[in-house]
């Protein structure tokens, strides 16, 4: 069972930068992928990148490379996302997602078993 906590949204102008942050409560992430999608309204969701916990290795949507990174500090089982250079199309409702690891793509909302109550990201032009 993993339990995931958003925060850090907020409205932000176009150009500026914002942080969210992933609170996991799990007994162990050792075998799990993270993962951040984002719902804009009248959209499907979809993928924004993934997090391998124990090696840290991150895949990224080609939508959003170069300006989000993921990141995570293992002490606090939190993970971020680090969202530069924003524009009004990065608006959406930001989710965190956990599952364990597994051969689907990451990029799939298929290995994704748990997920966070989302965060709102408002990018003003």
């Amino acid at each position: 069972q993993v339990q995931l906590v958003e925060s850090g949204g907020g409205l932000v102008q176009a150009g500026g930068s914002l942080r969210l942050s992933c609170v996991a409560s799990a007994r162990t992430l050792r075998f799990h992928i993270l993962g951040w999608f984002r719902q804009a309204p009248g959209k499907e969701r979809e993928a924004v990148g993934s997090l391998m916990w124990d090696t840290g290795s991150t895949v990224y949507a080609d939508s959003v490379k170069g300006r989000l990174t993921i990141s995570r500090d293992v002490a606090k089982n939190t993970m971020y996302l680090q969202m530069d250079s924003l524009k009004p199309e990065d608006t959406a409702v930001y989710y965190c997602a956990a599952g364990l690891k597994s051969t689907i793509s990451v990029l799939s909302a298929r290995p994704y078993s748990y997920w966070g109550q989302g965060t709102q990201v408002t990018i003003s032009s």
